[in-house]
C-alpha cells in the first residue's frame, strides 16, 4: 500500500498542500484508502466520514488556490467521539448515544477545520471519556498499532491509535486526568493537554468540567504546535474559556534547554516502576541536563493523594452531568410503565459498568450527610496539590517525570478498577491543578509479557499558560533523541 504522503507530519503535509505540490484530495484519497485497509482491525474509527472529507478537500483545494495561507491545510484529522461535529453521529462511545447524530460542531474542531484540517472520521473512546485503556467503550475495540495485542491507552485511544498508524496526522483527544497523555505514551505520540481553559469545551460532551481539556496528539512536537495555535483562543460560549491573548508556539519552538532549570520530582521514584524504565527515565533526565538545562530536585508532597481527590471530584461531575440522558430528550430511550421505570431502563440497558459505577461513587460523594466528608475535602485536596506546583515552580521552570507507570498492557490485564485507576497515576496532579503538560517520546522497552518493543512517553508540565515554553522545550528534547523515529508501527500484517 503507498503511504507516500500521510506518513509525512502535518506541517509537512500543509507544505506541499500550500505549494500545490500535492492537493487536499489526493491526501483524502491516500488515507481513506489506508483506513480501508487497516482500520478493520484496528478499530481506531467509529465512524469514517468518507463523503464529507472528500467534500472538505475539494473546498480546501478551492481556498489554497484563491491565496489563503492555511496553517493545516489537508491535513488528515481524526476528532474524539465525544466532540460534537455537525452532522455526525456523535456517540462518546456509549449505547445510550450510539445514533444520536449532532447538530452543531465543537468550538475546538471548527477550528482546526477552519485552518484547513479535514475530518477523516469520529476516533474510538472509553465510554464518555471514563477509562485509561479504550476498554471502556461500548462500540468497538481499539488496537495499538505497536502491538496489536495490547490496548493503545485511553481514554482518546481511538485517536492515538489513527495517528500512529498513519490514518490521520492530528487526532483530537480530551484530557480529564490523562486521557491524552497516557495514550500518547502508549502510540508513540506527542501528547499535549494545554491548560485548563485555553481550548474551549464548548462542544466536548462533558465528563468532568473542572477537568476535561481538548488537545491535539501528532507524531511531532511541532505538529502538536500548530494544532494547538489553530485551536485556543477565548470562545464567549464557553463559560470556562479563558479570554487572555495566546501566544503563538509554533514559530518559537527550541533547538537547547539553555538556562531552563528542570524539576524532578522527589516523590515520582522511577525506582519502583522496575530497573527498565528506570534507566530509561534517568536517560531521559539526563538528556535534558546535556542539552543544557539545569536539573534540580522538587517536592510535591500531596501528589500522591492525587488519584483518591480525582476519584471523589470527577465521579461527582460525572453523576451531575450524565443526568441529561434520561431517555426523554436525546439518544437511546427504552420504554417502561412510567416515566421513573423508563428512566431506570434506559440508563441501565444505555450505560457501561465503568460508567455506572463512576455515577455511583459520585451521587454518594454529593449526597446529604457526606458531601462535606468527601467532595469539599477533595475539593481542598486539590488546592493542596494545586499549591504545591506553585512552590515547586518557584525552583523551577519545567517539571519532567513519567507520563505512564508502565508500557502498553495487554487486554483485560488491568481488569480490577483499582489498577486501572493507578494508570493515571503520574498525569491526574497536573489535571488537578489545571496545568499544561505533554507526553513526548522518550524510549523503548519489551514487557514481560511480549516479545515487540513498546514506547514510553516523558511527561513534562510547566506552570499554567506556560504552553510556550512547555512545547518548546518538547521540541528540543525530541530533535536531540528522535525516540519516536526509532520503530515503525506494526501494519504490514494488520489486514482489514
Amino acid at each position: 500500500m503507498r503511504r507516500e504522503h500521510i506518513e509525512k507530519s502535518a506541517a509537512e503535509i500543509a507544505a506541499q498542500v500550500r505549494s500545490g505540490r500535492v492537493s487536499a484530495a489526493e491526501i483524502v484519497e491516500e488515507t481513506l484508502a489506508h483506513v480501508d485497509l487497516v482500520d478493520g482491525a484496528l478499530g481506531s474509527y467509529l465512524t469514517v466520514l468518507a463523503d464529507a472529507a472528500r467534500a472538505a478537500a475539494v473546498r480546501v483545494d478551492e481556498r489554497v488556490r484563491g491565496g489563503e495561507q492555511l496553517p493545516l491545510a489537508g491535513v488528515p484529522l481524526a476528532v474524539k467521539d465525544n466532540m460534537c461535529l455537525d452532522g455526525t453521529r456523535t456517540t462518546c462511545g456509549s449505547k445510550i448515544l450510539e445514533r444520536w447524530i449532532a447538530p452543531y460542531t465543537a468550538t475546538a474542531v471548527a477550528r482546526m477545520l477552519d485552518a484547513g484540517a479535514i475530518a477523516i472520521g469520529k476516533a474510538n473512546c472509553d465510554e464518555f471519556a471514563m477509562g485509561s485503556s479504550c476498554e471502556n467503550s461500548a462500540l468497538g475495540v481499539t488496537r495499538n498499532p505497536y502491538d496489536p495485542a495490547r490496548v493503545p491507552g485511553g481514554s482518546s485511544g481511538g485517536s492515538a491509535a489513527a495517528v500512529a498508524a498513519y490514518e490521520a496526522a492530528v487526532g483530537l483527544g480530551s484530557d480529564t486526568g490523562g486521557s491524552i497523555r497516557e495514550p500518547g505514551a502508549f502510540c508513540n505520540l506527542v501528547a499535549f493537554k494545554p491548560t485548563y481553559g485555553r481550548v474551549s469545551r464548548y462542544g466536548l460532551i462533558a465528563f468532568a468540567s473542572s477537568l476535561d481539556q481538548i488537545g491535539p496528539l501528532t507524531r511531532t512536537v511541532e505538529d502538536a504546535a500548530l494544532a494547538y495555535d489553530a485551536m485556543a483562543g477565548y470562545d464567549p460560549m464557553d463559560a470556562t474559556s479563558i479570554d487572555r491573548p495566546v501566544e503563538a508556539t509554533a514559530s518559537a519552538l527550541r533547538e537547547d534547554l539553555r538556562g531552563l532549570r528542570v524539576g524532578i520530582v522527589r516523590e515520582f521514584d522511577t525506582k519502583a516502576l522496575g530497573p527498565d524504565l528506570d534507566r530509561i527515565y534517568r536517560q531521559a533526565y539526563g538528556d535534558l541536563e546535556r542539552l543544557g538545562a539545569e536539573v534540580v530536585e522538587v517536592s510535591l508532597p500531596t501528589a500522591e493523594y492525587g488519584v483518591a481527590t480525582y476519584y471523589l471530584i470527577a465521579p461527582a461531575e460525572c453523576s451531575s452531568n450524565l443526568a441529561r440522558f434520561d431517555g426523554v430528550r436525546y439518544g437511546l430511550r427504552v420504554e417502561g410503565n412510567d416515566v421513573r421505570a423508563m428512566y431506570d431502563k434506559t440508563r441501565a440497558a444505555g450505560f457501561g459498568p465503568e460508567v455506572k459505577r463512576r455515577i455511583l461513587i459520585g451521587t454518594y460523594a454529593l449526597s446529604s450527610g457526606y458531601y462535606d466528608a468527601y467532595y469539599v475535602r477533595a475539593q481542598k485536596a486539590r488546592t493542596l496539590i494545586a499549591r504545591d506546583f506553585a512552590v515547586a515552580f518557584e525552583q523551577c521552570d519545567l517539571i519532567a517525570c513519567p507520563a505512564a507507570s508502565c508500557p502498553a498492557f495487554q487486554f483485560g490485564a488491568k481488569s480490577d478498577p483499582y489498577s486501572m485507576y493507578l494508570m493515571d497515576y503520574y498525569t491526574i496532579p497536573m489535571s488537578l491543578a489545571g496545568l499544561p503538560a505533554l507526553s513526548v517520546p522518550c524510549g523503548w522497552t519489551t514487557p514481560a509479557d511480549g516479545n515487540l518493543p513498546m514506547p514510553i512517553g516523558l511527561q513534562l508540565c510547566t506552570p499554567l499558560f506556560g504552553e510556550r515554553l512547555l512545547l518548546g522545550a518538547a521540541h528540543a528534547y525530541e530533535r536531540a533523541t528522535n525516540h519516536a523515529g526509532a520503530r515503525q508501527p506494526v501494519l504490514d500484517g494488520v489486514r482489514a
